[in-house]
């Protein structure tokens, strides 16, 4: 599969800062897989470039494979044959060369660099402020160790702090995109591939040659010599310590344990040792917490619950991780047999109510409501539980919906449901009128149709 799909918006970026007149100083980072080199290969292809690979190697090694590249950009055989010890005499030889068009100078993964040499942000910085800054010169920084890149790029403890032009932290690809992947799919394929693959390119890549979802997992995931059977792995080691303790506490939110103090049980642990923890978790993007949107103080709720935000490690510590035992022995049919069983109420059904969240905004955006709701979420009390809860600014109208992944068409008595759930939502108290959305994946009976079909307040959606 080669397609370039979305990132319009990362590429408007990229452009921009290359019009710019003089020098721009680009930090691109995200998690692994997640498309940067792709999205960089993109924009630097009609562009005169030096790309430049850093590796876990020392800094001398990195220095000298640095040197040869930038021999090659500026075909300069004295420096390709010299012995070159600083950082500070390759980026004059670039700066000293003459372009007809603006160059492109990529360091991906830039982290490593600052891992062999703590100093390296601080020599970079004085080569930017020396060299780089007052020359017409575009430079992209880039990083898969999302840690590592906001400590040495973006932190205010950093050199570099306050440099940067630009900055993307390139997320996973939304649902909506994922027809331009796969044309020939119907939409609920769509959606059982989004819900492992998690807008993740290379995931995506890897999942593009099956049709049935669940002969993709065994192949790509369940196989332990198959490219994502360990990837959560990969994806934490580098980022944090204590690897066992962080699968714990993710094991413990993907059996259930959505509050502080159940997963605290199951660990057996005080919940304030699990804070920083949990922090860290959020910040790489991997767990989120979730109040009901109605919570006028998100931040001090007591509500909060924790929930996997990764599509795929979602699925993979509630189906992979706890049968590890089975699939290392050889008896991964076993597993597959759980899946087929499970899958879906215990996970495309969720992964479904994000996507229809996710078309909320686009319905709001094309005017499917006479008002523009600004805040979207779920809600929940001690009775009742609300899958959609949009609200406007003004606190004059209220949107309640449902996401139904059932096999049955959903009718009237789903609707009648939603309506006796309104008055139990505590929102302003003020008149306000009240909105109704359903998403159904195998359509609506006639009789809600209908009904639908009499009112300006019911909105159907597939």
């Amino acid at each position: 599969m080669d397609r370039f799909v979305d990132r319009e918006q990362e590429m408007q970026t990229l452009q921009s800062e290359y019009n710019r007149k003089g020098s721009s100083l680009v930090v691109l980072y995200g998690r692994r897989r997640v498309g940067k080199t792709t999205l960089i290969s993109e924009f630097i292809k009609d562009k005169k470039a030096l790309f430049f690979l850093a590796s876990e190697e020392s800094e001398i090694q990195n220095r000298n494979l640095f040197k040869d590249k930038v021999a090659d950009f500026v075909d300069n055989d004295i420096l390709r044959n010299s012995d070159i010890k600083s950082w500070d005499t390759l980026f004059k030889a670039i700066v000293e060369k003459e372009f007809t068009t603006k160059p492109v100078i990529v360091i991906d993964e830039f982290q490593y660099l600052g891992k062999s040499n703590e100093a390296f942000p601080s020599i970079f910085q004085r080569i930017w402020e020396e060299l780089l800054k007052d020359k017409s010169i575009m430079v992209i920084l880039c990083g898969s160790l999302i840690s590592m890149m906001e400590s040495q790029t973006l932190a205010y403890s950093s050199p570099l702090y306050g440099r940067r032009t630009a900055q993307i932290r390139l997320k996973q690809i939304p649902f909506k995109y994922y027809g331009e992947f796969f044309p020939a799919k119907s939409y609920k394929e769509l959606i059982e591939t989004y819900a492992i693959t998690g807008g993740v390119p290379k995931y995506i890549e890897l999942f593009s040659d099956e049709n049935d979802i669940v002969e993709s997992i065994q192949k790509c995931i369940l196989n332990r010599s198959g490219y994502l059977y360990n990837e959560p792995y990969f994806l934490l080691q580098q980022e944090v310590t204590e690897i066992g303790t962080y699968f714990s506490i993710i094991k413990a939110i993907a059996a259930g344990n959505s509050k502080l103090s159940a997963i605290a049980a199951v660990l057996e642990t005080k919940t304030t040792g699990l804070t920083k923890y949990l922090k860290t978790l959020i910040d790489l993007d991997i767990v989120e917490r979730e109040v009901p949107v109605t919570e006028p103080n998100p931040e001090k709720s007591k509500k909060g619950l924790y929930k996997i935000k990764d599509n795929y490690l979602r699925f993979w510590f509630a189906f992979v991780y706890p049968n590890i035992s089975f699939i290392e022995s050889g008896h991964s049919e076993i597993v597959i047999s759980r899946i087929r069983s499970n899958l879906v109420k215990e996970h495309t059904a969720f992964v479904y109510e994000d996507i229809c969240r996710e078309k909320m905004w686009d319905l709001n955006a094309s005017n499917a409501w006479p008002f523009h709701f600004s805040k979207l979420g779920r809600h929940w009390d001690s009775h009742t539980e609300t899958d959609i809860v949009a609200l406007d600014p003004d606190g004059k109208n209220l949107i309640l919906g449902e996401c139904k992944y059932h096999k049955d068409p959903v009718g009237i008595d789903v609707l009648h449901e939603l309506e006796k759930k309104a008055p139990t939502i505590t929102w302003q108290n003020i008149e306000r009128k009240v909105w109704y959305v359903l998403f159904s994946i195998n359509g609506f009976t006639d009789d809600l149709i209908n009904l639908a079909n009499t009112r300006n307040d019911v909105l159907l959606c597939m």
